[in-house]
C-alpha cells in the first residue's frame, strides 16, 4: 500500500473502537504516526500494542483541558511534531425534547463540542508556532443535516461542528490549516450492530441500498485530512449513501 501519509503525525481521539479504529487503522497502515485517546483503558491498550511503534496511547476524557494538553505534548515529544487531529470522540443521546434533563444536555455538550472546540484551539496553536500548516476534522453526522427523530440535543450539537469548521476558515487558513468536517449517516459499528434490526432497517431506507462501513467513513475522513486535499476547507462532507437527499424515516409510523 502507497504510504502517503508517511511522516505525518496526527491525533485521533475516540480511537479505540468504531469508525475511530478504523480511521486509525487507516492512517498507520498508510504511514503515519497516531496518538490516539480514548476512555476505555483495556481496548486502547490493545490498539496501542497492535499499531506498536506507530502509536502512543492517551487514556482520558478528550474534553479535559488536561488530557487535550498531554495528547499535542505527547505527538510533539514522541513523533516531533503534530500535523492532522481528528476529534472524532463523542456520544450519542437518544430522548425526546420534552422530556431531555439539564445534566444529558450538559454530558452531551462536554463531549460533542467543548472537547472538540479545545482540542481544534490547541492544536491549531501548535501547528502555528511549528509553521507547517496542518489539517483538522471535526466529526459531524446527518443528523446536523437533517431533523432525525429523538436526536434533537445531539443533531443539534452535530450542526454545532459543521458551522465550526466553516466559521474558523478565515482564522486559520492565513496558516495553512485547513480545517472540515465529516457528517455520516448510518454506519456498522459494534454499537449499531447491538439492534439485531438496524442493518435490514438502513438497508431497506438508504438509496445505495445498505448503511456505510467503518472503512467506508474512514476513507472519507483520510481524504479531507490528506495533504493532497490542502484546497478543501470550511466544508462538511456527507457519506450517507443518499439517505439525506430522500430522508426516509427509520421509525415506522
Amino acid at each position: 500500500m502507497q504510504e502517503d501519509f508517511e511522516g505525518q503525525v496526527a491525533i485521533i481521539t475516540g480511537a479505540a473502537s468504531g469508525i475511530g479504529l478504523e480511521i486509525a487503522q487507516q492512517f498507520a497502515a498508510r504511514g503515519g504516526k497516531i496518538v490516539i485517546n480514548d476512555i476505555d483503558g483495556k481496548t486502547l491498550r490493545e490498539v496501542t500494542n497492535q499499531l506498536n511503534h506507530k502509536a502512543i496511547g492517551i487514556l482520558g476524557d478528550a474534553s479535559q483541558p488536561k488530557i487535550i494538553q498531554e495528547m499535542i505534548t505527547e505527538a510533539k515529544h514522541h513523533f516531533g511534531q503534530l500535523n492532522i487531529v481528528i476529534a472524532n470522540a463523542g456520544i450519542t443521546t437518544f430522548d425526546r425534547f420534552l422530556d431531555y434533563t439539564s445534566e444529558q444536555f450538559d454530558q452531551l455538550i462536554q463531549l460533542n463540542l467543548k472537547a472538540s472546540f479545545f482540542l481544534a484551539q490547541t492544536a491549531s496553536r501548535t501547528m502555528i508556532e511549528q509553521k507547517t500548516g496542518g489539517s483538522i476534522l471535526l466529526m459531524s453526522s446527518v443528523t446536523g443535516v437533517q431533523a432525525h427523530e429523538n436526536l434533537v440535543a445531539y443533531g443539534m450539537t452535530k450542526a454545532a461542528l459543521q458551522m465550526l469548521a466553516k466559521a474558523l476558515v478565515s482564522e486559520l487558513s492565513p496558516h495553512q490549516i485547513c480545517i472540515n468536517a465529516i457528517a455520516p449517516g448510518a454506519t456498522l459499528t459494534e454499537r449499531t450492530l447491538n439492534d439485531q434490526d438496524y442493518k435490514q432497517v438502513w438497508s431497506n431506507i438508504t438509496p445505495i441500498g445498505r448503511p456505510a462501513t467503518v472503512q467506508d467513513i474512514a476513507h472519507a475522513a483520510l481524504f479531507l485530512v490528506h495533504p493532497k486535499s490542502k484546497h478543501i476547507t470550511g466544508q462538511t462532507l456527507v457519506v450517507d449513501g443518499g439517505w439525506t437527499s430522500v430522508s426516509p424515516s427509520p421509525f415506522e409510523k
